[in-house]
C-alpha cells in the first residue's frame, strides 16, 4: 500500500506542470463583427412612389396673419382698399405688379380680410416675396419654423396633411399665402380733403366719428409660419395643439436604394457596385428624394447592379484642404 501511494503522487507531480506549461486557446472573435469595407449583403435597385415629408408643430389660432405674395417681379401699385362692412366670400383685389406694360393681380383671398402694405407703393418687388399682409378671419392651423424648415418646405407645398391632439383628424388642410417672415404692414394715411371756403350763412358741418367697427389695425410683424385651414366641418378649438405633416415632393415609380448603401448627400452620392467575381467598383450616383428609409437614384444606376451594403466610405480630405488635417475650421 505504501509504495502504490509514493507511485501515485509521483505521477501527480509530473503532470502538474506538463499542465501549466500547455498554451491558452485563442479568444474567438467577437461575433457579427467585420473589417471596414466587408460587404455584408448586397441589395438590387427597386421602384416605387417616394415622397418628402416634414412634421412641424402647430396650433390652432383665431384670425392668423398670413402674407400675400408677388406672383411675378416688376414694380407695385397698391389700391386704396376700403374697410370691410363684412367678410369678403370672394377675392379682394389690392394691388398690381406691372412688368413689361402688363398688370398681374395682388388679391386677399376670399375669407380674408387687408391687413397692410408691406412695402412701399411704387417699390420693386421680386416674384415671391410677401407684398401685401392679410388676417385670416375664424380659425386657421398655425406652425411656427425655423430657417432650415423654411428652405425645405418654400415653393415646393404639395399637400399638408392635420391632426388635431386628442382631436379630429387627419384632414387635408388649404395652405394659405406664403412661406416667410412678415415685416409689420402698414395701412396708408386717408388723403387729406381741404375744407370748403368758409360761408357765413352755410350751417355748421358736423363731422361724426369714425365707427369703431371701421377701424383697422395694421397687422404685427411674424415670425416664418405656415398657416393653413381646415375643411368647414372640422371642429376647432382655439389654442389647441396639432401636427402638421407637409409633403414638400413626389416621384413616381422612383429607382431607390436603401440609405445604407448609398453614402452623400445633397444631390450627390457614392455606392459600391459588387460584380460577379465580389470585386467592388464605387460609381458616382445623383440622388432626389428621400423617407429616411429610402433614397431616389436619379442617375447613375440601369437598376440590374448588385450594390454593396453598408455603402462606400468616402476619403477623408487631403492636408489643407477645407475639413483635413490643418484645416483651422475643424479638421483633424
Amino acid at each position: 500500500m505504501g509504495r502504490r501511494s509514493l507511485l501515485g503522487t509521483a505521477a501527480l507531480l509530473v503532470l502538474l506542470p506538463l499542465a501549466g506549461c500547455q498554451e491558452a486557446a485563442p479568444t474567438p472573435e467577437p461575433p457579427g463583427l467585420a473589417a471596414r469595407g466587408t460587404t455584408m449583403t448586397t441589395v438590387k435597385p427597386t421602384r416605387q412612389d417616394l415622397d418628402n415629408r416634414l412634421s412641424l408643430a402647430g396650433t390652432v389660432t383665431m384670425n392668423p396673419v398670413f402674407g400675400v405674395a408677388a406672383p411675378v417681379s416688376g414694380q407695385i401699385r397698391y389700391f386704396d382698399v376700403d374697410p370691410p362692412q363684412s367678410t369678403s366670400t370672394r377675392p379682394t383685389r389690392v394691388a398690381n405688379i406691372w412688368k413689361s406694360g402688363q398688370a398681374h393681380r395682388v388679391d386677399v383671398p376670399s375669407g380674408a380680410v387687408f391687413a397692410g402694405r408691406l412695402v412701399d407703393d411704387r417699390s420693386t418687388v421680386t416674384a415671391g416675396m410677401p407684398v401685401v399682409s392679410a388676417k385670416r378671419i375664424g380659425y386657421g392651423l398655425v406652425a411656427d419654423i425655423d430657417g432650415a424648415q423654411a428652405y425645405q418646405i418654400s415653393d415646393a407645398v404639395a399637400t399638408v396633411q392635420a391632426q388635431i391632439t386628442n382631436g379630429p383628424g387627419p384632414f387635408a388642410c388649404k395652405v394659405l399665402g406664403t412661406i416667410a417672415a412678415l415685416p409689420a404692414g402698414t395701412l396708408p394715411e386717408p388723403p387729406v380733403v381741404e375744407p370748403p371756403a368758409a360761408d357765413p350763412s352755410a350751417p355748421p358741418v358736423v363731422v361724426p366719428p369714425l365707427d369703431p367697427r371701421e377701424r383697422v389695425e395694421p397687422s404685427e410683424p411674424t415670425g416664418m409660419r405656415l398657416v393653413c385651414t381646415a375643411p368647414a366641418k372640422v371642429k376647432l378649438i382655439n389654442g389647441a395643439s396639432a401636427t402638421l405633416q407637409v409633403v414638400t415632393a413626389r416621384a413616381s415609380d422612383a429607382l431607390v436604394l436603401p440609405v445604407e448603401a448609398v453614402a452623400g448627400g445633397q444631390g450627390s452620392g457614392k455606392v459600391d457596385v459588387v460584380g460577379p467575381d465580389g470585386t467592388r467598383e464605387t460609381r458616382d450616383v445623383v440622388l432626389g428624394l428621400s423617407d429616411g428609409k429610402v433614397v431616389q437614384i436619379k442617375s447613375g444606376l440601369t437598376g440590374d447592379e448588385n450594390v454593396a451594403v453598408p455603402g462606400p466610405d468616402l476619403p477623408a480630405a487631403p492636408p489643407g484642404e477645407p475639413g483635413g488635417p490643418g484645416d483651422p475650421k475643424g479638421g483633424k
